[in-house]
């Protein structure tokens, strides 16, 4: 017989969660090179307070793409990724740039940059002010971002000239979810109902092996606990797309962050965490809850 103020239940970890390996390669070279010489990491390497305390720790500096100088020889552009314009200007400061972008973010720039060459008017589905996807607009001036219904319907775009008909190219931020995406296009198709939309889907694998899991972890658990950086955009998805699922989700960055009354009501809690989050930091966190759940 259940206490009235027992604290029990079983952890259940999401089949795909956590860090990917995009960011794992992006931090390992970092590292490397911060253990040889001074470095300034332009940005956050990755969304992540413990990834940027380990790199910290290891002599890194930060500093921010938009600088025009940096207090070490050394660069380094963020698994995110920048415009060839912005990767250009700090190799003609004379800096020695290393470039961590992931490859799935590279391949996203290429995909833009073949819209754009086609004709193609370029939209990001994605956050504006969000490094990938200036990154991504940083080299095609007439590029806007829509994250929202509501930007499509204030989207202004420029009339070609006559005899021509409009093109729409889109692409992803690669962290967002294709749900999400398809939404958008509808809503570019119905806003432009005279325009080609070419949409080349760029959400990248990981995302959505993790979205897809989360949609098997809610049918197992109705409290489900995110794990990553407050600032990661991918975790945030992860926990909007629980509660779309009809779950509880609480985002939390550490085991600090946990409070065994959220689990006063539950016999099942699911564990996931997006893509910039550290293994150790899970094993933290699933610790911690087990510790909450024998109390």
């Amino acid at each position: 017989m259940r206490l009235e103020n027992e604290v029990k239940f079983d952890v259940i970890e999401a089949s795909h969660m956590g860090m990917c390996f995009g960011v794992k390669a992006a931090i390992e070279s970092a590292k490397q090179l911060a253990s040889r010489r001074n470095v300034t990491i332009l940005g956050e390497l990755a969304h992540n307070a413990r990834v940027r305390e380990s790199l910290e720790k290891l002599g890194a500096k930060h500093g921010s793409l938009a600088d025009d100088k940096a207090t070490t020889n050394d660069v380094i552009i963020t698994a995110h990724g920048t415009s060839d314009t912005m990767r250009t200007k700090w190799q003609n400061l004379g800096y020695r740039v290393t470039d961590t972008t992931c490859p799935l973010v590279h391949k996203t720039h290429a995909a833009l940059s073949q819209l754009v060459a086609s004709g193609y008017t370029p939209l990001v589905i994605g956050k504006a002010d969000h490094v990938e996807a200036r990154g991504l607009m940083g080299d095609f001036p007439t590029a806007q971002a829509v994250l929202t219904v509501h930007d499509v319907h204030e989207l202004k775009l420029d009339t070609p000239s006559r005899g021509t008909r409009l093109k729409i190219g889109v692409v992803s931020q690669t962290t967002q979810q294709i749900t999400h995406c398809e939404k958008i296009i509808l809503a570019i198709k119905k806003k432009f109902p005279h325009t080609e939309v070419k949409f080349i889907d760029t959400v990248c694998r990981p995302t959505k092996q993790r979205q897809s899991a989360i949609e098997d972890l809610c049918t197992k658990a109705k409290l489900i606990i995110v794990v990553g950086g407050a600032n990661s955009n991918n975790t945030a998805q992860l926990a909007r797309k629980c509660e779309q699922l009809g779950c509880i989700s609480y985002h939390v960055q550490s085991p600090q962050d946990l409070r065994p009354e959220w689990f006063a009501a539950t016999r099942r809690v699911g564990l996931t965490a997006g893509t910039s989050t550290p293994d150790e930091l899970i094993t933290q966190v699933k610790k911690k809850l087990l510790e909450i759940s024998r109390s």
